[in-house]
C-alpha cells in the first residue's frame, strides 16, 4: 500500500472587519500602488460582498464583488505573491462569479492594468472580453496607466462570452 498524501484545499469565507491587517499585508506586498485600509473598509460597511481565501489560518488571498442593477464589478482580485501560479486567483474568481451568477447579476465587468498580462490572460481564459479603456486610471511610477475594461455576461448555469460590442 503506498500512502498519499493530499494538500488541504484552501477554503474561503466572507471577509469581516477583522481581517483587514492581514489583508492590508498581503496588499501591500502584491502591489505597488495598495488600497488603503480605509477603502476595504468602506467596501465592507457599503455591504459589497468579501471573501478571504485561507490555507490553514494564513490569509493567502482576497476578493471584493460590488452587485447592483443586475450588475457585478470585481473590485479586487489579490493572492499573496508567494502563491501565485498554482491556480488560486482561478478559484477566487470562480467563486465570485458563481456569487454574481447566485443573485442574479447578468454581466460583471472589470478592470486590469495592461502591464499585468498575467492577470488579463485569468480573465480572458474565465471569459471575459475586453470592452473599452479607461486613460490614465491607475497610478503608475511613471504618471498615470490606462485600465483594460472587460466583462462577462452571467448566463443560466454557464458563463459565456460576451459579444463585441
Amino acid at each position: 500500500m503506498v500512502a498519499v498524501s493530499v494538500e488541504p484545499q484552501p477554503r474561503l469565507r466572507p471577509m469581516r472587519e477583522a481581517d483587514l491587517d492581514a489583508v492590508m499585508a498581503v496588499e501591500k506586498r502584491a502591489y505597488a500602488f495598495p488600497w488603503s485600509r480605509g477603502i476595504f473598509r468602506d467596501c465592507l460597511s457599503a455591504g459589497y460582498p468579501g471573501w478571504v481565501m485561507l490555507d490553514g489560518e494564513m490569509l493567502i488571498g482576497y476578493g471584493v464583488l460590488s452587485l447592483a442593477a443586475g450588475e457585478g464589478h470585481v473590485l479586487n482580485v489579490c493572492i499573496a505573491p508567494e502563491m501565485q501560479g498554482r491556480g488560486l486567483g482561478r478559484t477566487l474568481l470562480q467563486a465570485m462569479l458563481k456569487h454574481a451568477r447566485d443573485v442574479k447579476a447578468e454581466r460583471v465587468f472589470l478592470e486590469v492594468r495592461p502591464s499585468n498580462p498575467h492577470a488579463k490572460q485569468l480573465y480572458e481564459s474565465e471569459g471575459f472580453n475586453e470592452i473599452g479603456r479607461r486613460p490614465r486610471y491607475y497610478p503608475a511610477h511613471e504618471g498615470r496607466e490606462d485600465a483594460i475594461v472587460m466583462a462577462i455576461e452571467l448566463v443560466e448555469g454557464e458563463i459565456d462570452r460576451m459579444p463585441p460590442l
